[in-house]
């Protein structure tokens, strides 16, 4: 007579322990990793940001818009950036960080202007005692809150996106 072959109680338990530790150990890695991608996609918003920035730069002879820091809901006659540069960037969705989750839908954007940079020409940006000639330091847009791992993104004068901050105050 044959013995008929299968797992026993023990060989089951142990296979489903090794599988629940390897799903407990994949599923935050996974998270973290998408949470990654989200936020390398918000740095590519910010970098197309830049694109229409300066393509309003050159219609406005070199001078940044006159915009308000951003907007609690989507009132249209605000001067905020989702409405100044919209002709420039093509669709409302470039305002729209991947990983916000709320913010967009009530105001349009997900991201605010650098007030303190509105009217300045180019030539003449300054920010904490930094002047043009740094514009890798001096922020011009930013995420609204810090919704990715490593916090804000933000875009320089330079026209470049980093989640680190390159100024500081009396620099």
């Amino acid at each position: 007579m044959m013995k008929a072959r299968g797992f026993t109680l023990t060989e089951l338990l142990i296979t489903l322990a090794v599988v629940a530790a390897l799903a407990g150990v994949a599923y935050p890695v996974g998270r973290s990793l998408l949470a990654k991608s989200r936020e390398a996609a918000c740095h590519g918003q910010l970098r197309g940001l830049g694109v229409g920035l300066q393509g309003y730069l050159q219609d406005h002879q070199q001078t940044l818009p006159d915009l308000e820091v951003a907007r609690s809901s989507r009132d249209p006659d605000v001067q905020v950036l989702e409405t100044v540069l919209l002709p420039y960037v093509g669709s409302p969705e470039a305002f729209k960080c991947p990983q916000d989750r709320g913010e967009y839908l009530k105001s349009g954007s997900s991201y605010a202007w650098n007030s303190t940079q509105s009217g300045r020409r180019t030539a003449q940006l300054e920010f904490f005692g930094i002047d043009e000639s740094r514009s890798q330091q001096i922020p011009l847009i930013v995420d609204k809150e810090a919704w990715h791992p490593s916090g804000t993104n933000i875009l320089y004068a330079d026209m470049t996106s980093a989640n680190q901050l390159r100024f500081t105050a009396g620099n």
